[in-house]
């Protein structure tokens, strides 16, 4: 099944939580942080949203900054996305 987000929306899939930490700690399930950095895997065509022509930034394969409770969780085919608005993407890490 393929996702193909409408209007400004983008479709990110979350990178895997770090499992130590720098010092080497492990962590257990409830310590991992939810990741923040996802890589983009499908952009909307943007176009015009609420009145305004809105341009997209990001393309299939960036790794953008996301909050940590933005946008929408939907599992696909046994793969977890997050279906967001552009606006809701913090940077492109680069």
């Amino acid at each position: 099944m393929t996702i193909k987000p409408l209007a400004d929306r983008v479709v990110v899939k979350l990178t895997e939580a770090e499992e130590t930490t720098k010092s080497g700690i492990i962590l257990t399930g409830s310590a991992k942080e939810k990741p923040q950095v996802s890589e983009v895997v499908a952009v909307g065509p943007g176009g015009m949203v609420d009145g305004n022509k809105v341009e997209m930034y990001v393309k299939p394969g960036d790794k953008v900054l996301t909050g940590k409770y933005s946008g929408t969780e939907v599992k696909v085919d046994g793969v977890e996305y997050t279906i967001l608005r552009q606006e809701d993407i913090l940077a492109i890490v680069e």
